[in-house]
């Protein structure tokens, strides 16, 4: 049995058997993510028709899950036609005034992996003491999480990803990809039956790239920089949001990584760059984004050049010419822009695992120090003290 080219004994010697399985196995997760949410259909209805008060919806998740509502704003905003934002609830619980509305009835929809970090169910607690009329839609692989398991007074709905979901490694992979295709698939829940063929070309492009790229982003990985700028626009900001933290992690903050949007990253953080730096571009299947994505390639041009640049796209850009270009179709399938941040962000996973070996670190729990864990530890809660 091997993982991304290597035999189980030995990714479990390097310490990488736990990250190196999680991301192996997305693309069969994925489909039966599909399954499963096809068949809570009509639970999944019946819940949202509950939420008809409901005037804003804000996404929310600390780390990775927070990064989920980034890629889902528009998905949720089209699919349910309510003003939908995307906050942490690490803004939400130190900043809850800033945020929270008690007039306006609210969906809160909540994304975490174990679910027991103490921002998550304390964010749904201190909704539920703002809000006048509060929902919420919990999206989690752990059943049995503080946030899972909050008793909350006002309408709850738990979606549960398969047990596999819930990943061992430190690092987010296939947990943060499957609560990103659920909360699509339940944004647009009335129409699921007929997504089934997205989610199979999904898996068709992660299995390309997993088949077809491994060994470029091993070489990719192997390449002498100290710092990668991950861009992306839309619903794919998440993407390079999601990948800067990935590389970071998985390099023990090593490799000090950035992210920004295309039209964002003229304004000042351009100046990042340097001989050591990795460019890493996140293309749109837009049209009209992929003008601006054009555009700002070129102007790399201009000032100090960066060691190497690397494209991740559905299909080769025109006009563009780039060191690396992983392209997940072969040309004959495309989806729509937010179910491609579903598969973007795996060559993004796997540029992180092959340069945490690279650096002589063990994926599956690459902090030498303890400084970050799987489950954020050590953080207080306080009373709200009279803030409406």
């Amino acid at each position: 049995m091997k993982y991304l080219n290597f035999p189980v004994d030995e990714l479990t010697r390097l310490g990488a058997i736990h990250t190196a399985r999680e991301i192996s196995q997305q693309p069969a997760l994925w489909l039966k993510i599909w399954e499963e949410a096809n068949a809570r259909r009509s639970a999944i209805e019946e819940f949202f028709h509950t939420t008809q008060p409901v005037r804003r919806i804000i996404l929310t998740g600390a780390g990775t899950s927070a990064f989920i509502g980034l890629s889902l704003r528009g998905a949720f905003q089209r699919g349910r036609g309510i003003l939908t934002e995307a906050i942490s609830t690490t803004d939400l619980v130190s900043h809850p005034q800033d945020y929270l509305l008690p007039e306006v009835p609210t969906l809160l929809v909540s994304f975490a992996r174990s679910g027991n970090s103490p921002e998550s169910a304390a964010a749904v607690r201190i909704a539920d003491e703002i809000c006048r009329q509060c929902f919420h839609l919990v999206i989690t692989c752990n059943p049995e999480g503080l946030l899972a398991m909050y008793p909350s007074p006002n309408p709850k709905y738990v979606y549960t990803l398969p047990a596999e979901a819930n990943d061992q490694s430190l690092a987010m992979t296939s947990s943060y990809s499957g609560m990103l295709l659920a909360g699509k698939l339940l944004a647009n829940i009335d129409t699921v039956a007929d997504q089934e063929p997205a989610v199979q070309t999904l898996a068709r492009y992660a299995e390309r790239v997993l088949t077809n790229n491994v060994a470029e982003l091993k070489e990719i990985a192997a390449l002498d920089f100290k710092r990668a700028v991950f861009l992306g626009g839309g619903p794919l900001y998440g993407t390079a949001t999601e990948g800067h933290l990935k590389l970071q992690e998985l390099t023990d903050g090593q490799v000090i990584c950035k992210n920004d949007s295309y039209l964002g990253f003229r304004h000042g953080p351009k100046a990042v760059i340097d001989p050591h730096t990795l460019v890493v571009y996140t293309f749109s299947n837009d049209k009209h984004a992929q003008q601006y994505e054009k555009d700002l390639v070129g102007a790399m041009k201009k000032g100090n050049p960066p060691l190497a640049e690397m494209g991740i796209a559905e299909t080769a850009p025109e006009g563009i010419a780039l060191d690396h270009l992983i392209t997940l179709s072969n040309g004959t399938n495309t989806v729509d822009e937010e179910f491609l941040t579903v598969a973007a962000i795996v060559p993004a996973q796997l540029l992180g695992f092959f340069k945490s070996l690279q650096l002589g670190l063990k994926p599956d729990a690459p902090s030498a120090t303890g400084a970050i864990t799987r489950v954020v530890e050590g953080v207080q809660i306080y009373a709200l003290n009279g803030i409406r």
